[in-house]
């Protein structure tokens, strides 16, 4: 199986990745040994999608790091994003 999952930054931005083994690659990013996410912790798992192929899981995590994706993925989550009080950081 393999993941494309979203965390929720302390900077208050989503960072979206890829892994094989979510557990694991969770736990790299809390405990700082992942480069993007090391000055950005505490992170947090927001959402989630299982895939059982690799080049799937691939396409996705590449369109939810486009604008579009990004756009459409906050209004599929909207209510968790309302619930946590969540305001994005606009660059």
């Amino acid at each position: 199986m393999y993941y494309v999952y979203i965390l929720l930054l302390s900077n208050g931005n989503l960072y979206t990745g890829f892994t094989a083994d979510l557990k694991a690659r969770i736990k790299q990013h809390q405990a700082g040994k992942a480069k993007s996410t090391q000055n950005k912790r505490p992170v947090k798992l927001i959402h989630y999608e299982v895939y059982i192929k690799e080049s799937d899981a691939r396409r996705r995590e590449k369109f939810l790091k486009t604008t579009e994706g990004k756009r459409l993925l906050r209004m599929q989550i909207k209510d968790l994003l309302e619930e946590i009080d969540y305001s994005p950081i606009i660059r």
